[in-house]
């Protein structure tokens, strides 16, 4: 990288830190105005810098330059022609083209070509920028109570590359001591009492200036949530007193008077109007008034329901003013999906608020075409995808909604051959209610409003064609959804789920595969059968601080928990057990199933995620053991233990029929009654768009009971831990915000399917054999995060 440097010019080789005892590392870390180049182990290379050098030789900056002038000139000619015509549309096309294309020059120009942007130019050590990140060290110490703190820095220079070293002397940090609030306000200070241990200044803590502003924006909180309209955090400051001898700061917390009345006042609803304006002119002689739960409503025809719109509106005439109230209110009456906008606005009068709700409808029609691709066992299977929503279908808030969906996907192959694109058709009608439709309980809309409830009710037709099989079902759904405030905990309960489905086309080569299970004594060729499938479930996904939001600094889980019961009606019915003779298969299960991500940056470039996964299936009753083949669990894939092909790893410690290809090459696919599954990811940003990632997944699947076809699969407390699978591996992602293309290349480390004492199979790769035997490294080639 220090090639063809200049002299007196070095390449910044490294940052490090001494002197770091009590403060954050990590902060610290990332006030750097410098950071070296991201490099290859084990080389003097980067590959931001190769990709920046390379884009660098096709780029001419005279020539870019040249070209941006003579667009200029080309732009200034034709807005004088419009002075002169400015109704000309052709010039109006073309200027529009050239200003375009001025942007692109111009973006050219400041930050190079595409590979340019994507790679990084060589980070040349610059004094100054040093200097600074010493300024901004010291404010950083300063401000979480290091005052007296010292920060200096020392290079080192060797053969054009350079090592700074920032020295921080850190000493004794100043303690809160003593915490008095300053007002007459007596309401202010009862609010500030009956909260104190919520407060981010306490006696005996680190002074810390970000601990000051949180406390700030609390109160500011507090108090409008409790009437004080008119308050915002400019009306709170602070005067420290410090005592240099003893490092300690009494804080006096000063609550202002206001400058247009006596005192802070508590405001209060004086009454409230919902105004719903109309799309055009056409429609204002139409105005239609009602009046619900002392709301006074103001619509364009007879088209909306005062009721429904009550029950998402969570402040009420005569209450004490509450913001969170307000912005609550406005995010229930979003979730309706029936408005394009929705404005509260407030009035004064003394102490009073006239409440102002003023909206305007969304179109009634909507059709969303959607053209995507998907990837699955790194074959691209593009699909079409069509949604007609009809908003406000009965007057009440209510959606229909109709869903088409026609792709082609690849998947593994349940017998030996291969991978392949399978085709599937799906169509659905739905009708969403935004209530719950509880019978002979007339006040829910107005009890549940505030949790945004929902009920769907859906029915469908889906086709699937498979080599092995095509197989088709109507399915009928009911189903409730509600989510907590900010949407931290969403539930969905599908009160029924019923389907029918049928298999008419089986291949001769499956079909032997499953009669030669049945002759093992598995018979999972019930699973094949026409049959009804009948559930109840339940789930419940719990998002902590926002999880999903990847750009985020803060630390983020997610906790999903599904439980279901299939043929729960067959219990009060007498209904025969499947067998050999069954035409007509019937099901009965219960599974569980429980799901946690965590997400926790280390820094500004480099995160840790991590997975667990635990699922369990119990067929009984009229199942004899069996469970309708979408109820399987299967281990192995891109979003599971990457190192196998997906469906193939398991169950247990059985050895998977092996095909032609190799020890690796397993010809089938393996269901199982219950999965257990740990991920570990480390990742990190490599340079512009590129991000890599180091992992190991853990995990198997296990049938509960025996299974003579499949000796080894059951699940066993004695030996399950000896049976774990493990996958170690690579992965490089591009990550273009709107899209994340992933690429992880996975080798098998552990593999339950070999005898005790063999199972340790990585030593199969050397320099001579860096992928291992024939099929040991697997590349997953996805869309997305895999978790």
């Amino acid at each position: 990288m220090s090639k063809n440097l200049p002299d007196g010019k070095y390449v910044l080789n490294a940052n490090e830190l001494e002197g770091v005892e009590k403060s954050d590392r990590l902060e610290i870390e990332s006030l750097y105005f410098q950071e070296p180049n991201t490099k290859i182990p084990l080389t003097n290379s980067s590959l931001g810098v190769s990709i920046y050098r390379f884009g660098q030789a096709f780029y001419d900056s005279a020539k870019v330059n040249d070209k941006l002038e003579a667009k200029t000139s080309e732009l200034l000619a034709i807005r004088e022609q419009l002075e002169q015509t400015p109704d000309d549309r052709k010039l109006v096309k073309k200027r529009d083209k050239i200003q375009t294309k001025i942007q692109d020059l111009e973006k050219l120009q400041e930050y190079g070509n595409f590979l340019m942007r994507t790679g990084n130019p060589v980070t040349i050590l610059d004094s100054t920028q040093t200097e600074k990140t010493v300024a901004e060290i010291g404010n950083y110490l300063y401000n979480k109570g290091f005052l007296d703190s010292e920060v200096s820095f020392a290079v080192e220079t060797k053969k054009k590359k350079a090592n700074v070293t920032y020295l921080i002397d850190e000493r004794e940090p100043y303690l809160l001591d003593s915490i008095y609030t300053n007002s007459v306000n007596e309401g202010l200070l009862q609010l500030i009492q009956a909260t104190q241990k919520e407060s981010f200044i306490e006696k005996g803590d680190n002074y810390d200036q970000s601990n000051f502003t949180k406390e700030r924006e609390r109160l500011e909180e507090l108090f409008r949530n409790n009437g004080y309209f008119m308050f915002t955090k400019s009306f709170i400051d602070y005067n420290l007193y410090y005592d240099t001898a003893s490092k300690k700061i009494n804080v006096e917390q000063r609550i202002l008077k206001p400058s247009f009345a006596q005192k802070h006042e508590v405001y209060s609803i004086d009454s409230i109007t919902f105004k719903v304006s109309p799309p055009s002119d056409e429609f204002i002689d139409q105005k239609k008034q009602a009046e619900y739960r002392d709301i006074n409503f103001t619509y364009y025809i007879d088209r909306f329901s005062a009721k429904l719109l009550s029950s998402r509106i969570l402040f009420d005439e005569g209450q004490k003013y509450k913001r969170i109230d307000i912005v609550e209110t406005q995010k229930q009456l979003s979730n309706l999906d029936l408005f394009r906008y929705i404005n509260i606005s407030f009035d004064t009068v003394g102490t009073s608020l006239t409440a102002k709700i003023i909206t305007q409808p969304n179109q009634k029609y909507q059709l969303t075409n959607q053209l995507g691709l998907t990837i699955t066992e790194q074959l691209p299977g593009p699909f079409f995808s069509m949604v007609l929503r009809n908003r406000n279908f009965f007057r009440a808030g209510e959606i229909l909604e109709f869903n088409t969906r026609i792709g082609y996907e690849g998947v593994a192959s349940a017998t030996d051959q291969g991978v392949y694109q399978s085709s599937e058709f799906g169509v659905s009608a739905s009708v969403i209610f935004p209530r719950f439709l509880i019978p002979f309980y007339s006040g829910s809309l107005q009890k549940y409003g505030r949790y945004n409830p929902n009920t769907r009710t859906q029915i469908g037709y889906n086709y699937t064609n498979r080599p092995e099989y095509t197989r088709s079902g109507l399915n009928a759904k009911l189903a409730y959804t509600w989510a907590t405030r900010e949407n931290r905990t969403q539930f969905t309960i599908n009160a029924a789920d019923i389907n029918y489905v049928r298999t008419p086309q089986i291949s001769d080569d499956f079909a032997q595969v499953l009669i030669d299970l049945e002759n093992q004594g598995n018979n999972l060729i019930w699973s094949f059968l026409p049959s009804f499938i009948s559930s109840i479930s339940g789930q419940s996904i719990i998002n902590f601080n926002n999880y999903g939001n990847y750009s985020s600094s803060n630390k983020a889980s997610l906790l999903k928990l599904f439980a279901e019961s299939g043929g729960t009606t067959l219990n009060f019915l007498t209904t025969s057990t499947n067998n050999e003779a069954t035409d007509f298969a019937r099901f009965q299960w219960l599974k569980l199933q429980a799901d946690y991500r965590r997400y926790h940056p280390l820094n500004q470039k480099s995160t840790l995620a991590y997975r667990a996964n635990f699922g369990i299936a119990h067929p009984y009753g009229v199942s004899n053991g069996i469970l309708p083949y979408e109820k399987y669990f299967f281990a192995g894939g891109g979003t599971s233990i990457r190192a196998w092909q997906a469906r193939r790893l398991g169950p247990g410690s059985y050895t998977p029929q092996i095909g032609e290809g190799g020890r690796y090459d397993y010809a089938f696919e393996q269901p199982a009654e219950m999965i257990v599954e740990t991920m570990l990811e480390y990742r990190r940003n490599l340079v512009g768009y590129f991000d890599m990632a180091v992992f190991v997944d853990a995990g198997n699947a296990w049938v509960i009971g025996v299974d003579n076809s499949r000796p080894g699969a059951d699940f066993r407390f004695d030996r399950f831990y000896k049976e774990i699978a493990i996958g170690t591996g690579l992965g490089l992602r591009m990550d273009f915000n709107f899209l994340v293309v992933r690429l992880d290349l996975a080798t098998k480390a552990v593999d339950p399917s070999m005898p005790e004492g063999q199972r340790w199979v990585l030593d199969n790769i050397s320099f001579n054999n860096i992928f291992g035997l024939k099929g040991q490294t697997v590349l997953n080639f996805g869309i997305g995060y895999p978790f």
